[in-house]
């Protein structure tokens, strides 16, 4: 295993893939370089000695300036270097791609369910959505219901805990509750013999509907009704309190607007109307019911790889990320371009620095504009509240590496591969054209997720460096390793390990291929993820502004 790599022929850092003591000198295209300090993996060191305020190079873009004279051999860190990245301007170039080969997948499928809009689901799920948090208890009733009668409440293992602790206690063997060790549970994604081809009811709760802005509310009706819209759903059942700013109608208004024929079965239920809550809720119970008895007529049946739609996201990055998961993940991206079918990057905070590249592979001006358009107007919102898009790196990013938002964006945009852009989305737009899409969202984990799901997303691949169990409701969230420290450490919400580019076992094409396999058979049901077995269902809207 190389102890180091250049990126990129133009950088002028090097990135260290293992932990490299002080004093070791490294050969490098013909020069020494005696290290200037302990370099952990993950972090950087200068190739050439530089003056202060001089650009630092990764990624073959700018990252980063120097704010002071920096020596050969010197770790670059917060200390000494600081956030800067290229202006990007209007589209200049024309991309040349070069698809991938593949003739390896020429004749596959994905066992999918179709629906009568053309889309085709990779899980079949029925919703319960309230409009207003007013109504998140009432979801919860019908969650407990649903859940425990069909089979699909997870499995009570802590609470098993608890009831072992007790009884110890009550024996009066307090040396024996010191001493309890529970045991390692493996959980399983649940199923019921009675909805067999239902993969389940879901229950997208929030704290939003009421009290923020007009705008607030009507971003939240356009996602919801994405959700209800996509693919991987069968119908849904709406819960409203009645005088809340998030009225039914426009949540019905932005589902006519994604499909003039929209007619999937949407169940609604207002309290302020109803004789009593227990009234609403006992109808809402039978008519989900009848509801699902349509919905488990619907079979999965084989379907082109054209109609996979990827999210591409990371969370919990690391200098490892743009090295191994991101450049991986953005090859299945390609390979799934080439097939015919979409893929969607999102995180635009985390596209500092790569936007003229991006701008440049838009496959017309009028995307590319979109793009400077909504990529200016949010950079420019974070700044009215005191903030930048040079704020987004976490205090765990930073350590593990990633010490400017340049340096950070530029492995986060490998996930995008190198494919053309065919459209640029604002946020709660959903996907209609094939190829690699760029969707407006912050740069938080979960509002991004829950936001490429709800424009269409029906699997997602997820790389993180430091390990994060983010899932999805109706989606299923593929984790992937950047190391094989993480991925054996938590290889409880680990799915794939893509360490092995780091010690040279795979290449990244093979990795990239590796994850496309995958994807086939989550997609059709033969795997379930880490996060869908320990029922990960993160969902947050994003309240546009408040977050990088």
């Amino acid at each position: 295993m190389n102890t180091y790599l250049q990126i990129h022929p133009s950088d002028n850092v090097l990135v260290a893939l293992q932990d490299i003591p002080a004093g070791t000198n490294i050969s490098f295209n013909g020069q020494d370089i005696q290290l200037q300090q302990n370099i952990s993996a993950k972090h950087k060191f200068l190739i050439n000695d530089i003056d202060g305020n001089a650009p630092i190079t990764m990624y073959g873009v700018l990252v980063g300036k120097s704010t002071r004279p920096l020596k050969k051999g010197e770790s670059i860190t917060t200390d000494n270097i600081i956030h800067d990245a290229n202006a990007f301007h209007e589209k200049d170039g024309a991309i040349q791609w070069q698809a991938p080969d593949i003739s390896k997948w020429k004749d596959a499928t994905f066992m999918g369910y179709q629906r009568e809009d053309g889309q085709v689901g990779t899980r079949n799920y029925w919703l319960v959505i309230p409009l207003v948090f007013c109504e998140n208890r009432n979801v919860g009733m019908i969650k407990t219901a649903f859940e425990k009668g069909l089979g699909f409440a997870p499995a009570e293992v802590y609470n098993e805990q608890v009831q072992d602790l007790v009884s110890l206690y009550k024996s009066g063997n307090i040396d024996a509750v010191k001493q309890y060790e529970a045991g390692n549970v493996t959980e399983t994604a649940k199923r019921n013999v009675i909805f067999p081809n239902i993969d389940g009811i879901k229950f997208l709760t929030h704290e939003g509907g009421c009290g923020g802005t007009r705008q607030d509310s009507d971003a939240l009706c356009a996602l919801l009704a994405g959700y209800i819209h996509h693919s991987n759903v069968a119908g849904a059942t709406i819960l409203s309190l009645g005088c809340q700013h998030a009225q039914v109608s426009i949540l019905q208004e932005a589902l006519k607007k994604l499909n003039p024929q929209f007619n999937k079965p949407v169940l609604v239920y207002e309290q302020q109307k109803s004789a009593s809550e227990f009234a609403m809720l006992s109808a809402a119970i039978k008519d989900t019911f009848l509801a699902l008895i349509e919905a488990n007529k619907q079979p999965r049946q084989p379907s082109p790889l054209s109609k996979l739609v990827i999210g591409l996201e990371c969370g919990g990055s690391d200098g490892f990320s743009g090295i191994s998961a991101n450049p991986a993940v953005g090859h299945t991206s390609d390979l799934l371009v080439a097939l015919g079918g979409t893929s969607i990057l999102s995180e635009f905070p985390e596209l500092c620095g790569v936007e003229q590249e991006l701008i440049n592979r838009c496959v017309t001006e009028e995307i590319s504009d979109k793009f400077i358009r909504i990529m200016r107007a949010y950079e420019t919102q974070a700044q009215s509240v005191g903030s930048g898009f040079y704020m987004n790196p976490s205090p765990g990013n930073i350590k593990d590496g990633l010490i400017t938002d340049a340096i950070k964006s530029a492995g986060a945009a490998k996930k995008g591969g190198t494919s053309p852009v065919t459209d640029v989305l604002d946020y709660t737009e959903y996907v209609t054209k094939p190829g690699l899409n760029l969707l407006c969202t912050p740069g938080n984990d979960v509002e991004s997720t829950s936001a490429e799901v709800g424009s269409g997303a029906n699997i997602v691949l997820f790389t993180t460096g430091l390990g994060t169990p983010t899932g999805n409701p109706i989606a299923p969230v593929v984790k992937l390793a950047t190391n094989t420290k993480l991925a054996t450490r938590m290889k409880d919400i680990i799915d794939i390990n893509t360490g092995t580019i780091i010690s040279g076992e795979h290449s990244i094409a093979e990795m990239g291929e590796q994850i496309l396999d995958y994807v086939i058979k989550a997609a059709s049901g033969e795997v379930h993820t880490k996060a869908e077995q320990l029922n990960q269902d993160d969902f947050i809207p994003w309240k546009r502004g408040v977050s990088l």
